[in-house]
């Protein structure tokens, strides 16, 4: 398996959040564990901006579809 083109903290800077590994488990520790019936894009904490480059990401099949999955699957862990 490749390894994705961007960084997982370069998804988060794109999405205008802290993108250091201490704002990125507060990011993942605030809003999991997501529910399994809602889609990523369609979670309540992202603003109109974040929403739109998620969509438009997954529509175009962006090369940022990999770090998607792996945000998906963070926030969907249960807490510990």
């Amino acid at each position: 398996m490749e390894k994705p083109i961007h960084p997982f903290s370069d998804l988060f800077k794109q999405l205008g959040l802290p993108d250091d590994p201490v704002g990125i488990d507060q990011f993942i520790t605030t809003h999991s564990p997501l529910k399994g019936e809602i889609k990523l894009v369609d979670a309540p904490f992202w603003n109109a901006g974040q929403k739109a480059f998620l969509q438009d990401s997954i529509l175009q099949d962006a090369d940022w579809a990999e770090l998607f999955d792996q945000l998906n699957e963070a926030l969907r862990r249960p807490r510990k």
